[in-house]
């Protein structure tokens, strides 16, 4: 067995905590394994000095990785996974820390983001904390908001698990018009009530369209959003 196994990162992070780990070490545990010719941290260490230390890594391939003679598919497949996941991680950080929602313009931008391209309507909750301030954007059905079971329940329990203090609604329409339906309005309005209940308002329901949207608290098309709009930090109720 490599001795690495025995006695070193691994045995380091539960002790110490990841934090204490070099970038060769964490890099070995990722590969878990070397080859008959390089213990895993030597092959670690290799992989970081051809590719310029971990900044090149992160640009490297799966098929430059799986090239290299002890990595394989299925090793480089791993290590660029976790490059992304601490990708994503780096960016929801960052958006997630600072992103405000005062208003359905910031709500739009966002969705420009992550809804903008699909071809098929997805339901997001976006859980906000008390300063309006982006808790956690969470997708709650795909595929159409009729041609889906979707409850009031749903996502409300998304804004309830999130430990939100509002949360607002938002979906694409691929038909390229974001003009609410006489359903997506009932829809609204059923989840609006159900979220006065429990004290965690639903702040506004905004439909996006290839680079429009529809904002229905200012729209006013939804009555109940008038005491959700008066529990903002903003004070922001929409255009009136």
């Amino acid at each position: 067995m490599d001795p690495w196994h025995r006695s070193g990162p691994r045995e380091r992070l539960l002790d110490t905590g990841v934090e204490s780990l070099c970038d060769e070490e964490l890099l070995a545990l990722l590969l878990g394994t070397g080859s008959a010719a390089e213990p895993v941290g030597v092959l670690a260490l290799r992989l970081l000095e051809e590719h310029g230390a971990l900044e090149g890594l992160t640009r490297a391939g799966v098929g430059e990785l799986s090239a290299r003679r002890g990595v394989g598919l299925a090793k480089a497949a791993r290590v660029a996974a976790a490059i992304e996941l601490g990708r994503r991680a780096f960016v929801a950080r960052r958006h997630g820390s600072h992103f405000r929602f005062p208003e359905a313009t910031a709500v739009a931008a966002w969705a420009e983001r992550h809804l903008s391209a699909l071809d098929h309507e997805e339901l997001w909750v976006l859980a906000l904390d008390a300063g309006n301030g982006l808790r956690a954007a969470r997708r709650v059905a795909a595929g159409g908001l009729h041609g889906l079971s979707v409850l009031a329940r749903d996502p409300l329990r998304v804004a309830l698990r999130e430990g939100a203090s509002g949360f607002i609604l938002v979906h694409n329409h691929p038909s390229g018009d974001p003009t609410p339906s006489r359903e997506d309005v009932e829809f609204t309005e059923r989840i609006a009530r159900a979220a006065d209940v429990v004290a965690t308002p639903l702040v506004d329901h905004v439909v996006v369209a290839q680079g429009s949207h529809v904002s229905m608290l200012e729209r006013q098309l939804v009555r109940v959003f008038d005491r959700a709009a008066d529990v903002t930090p903003s004070g922001s109720r929409g255009a009136r």
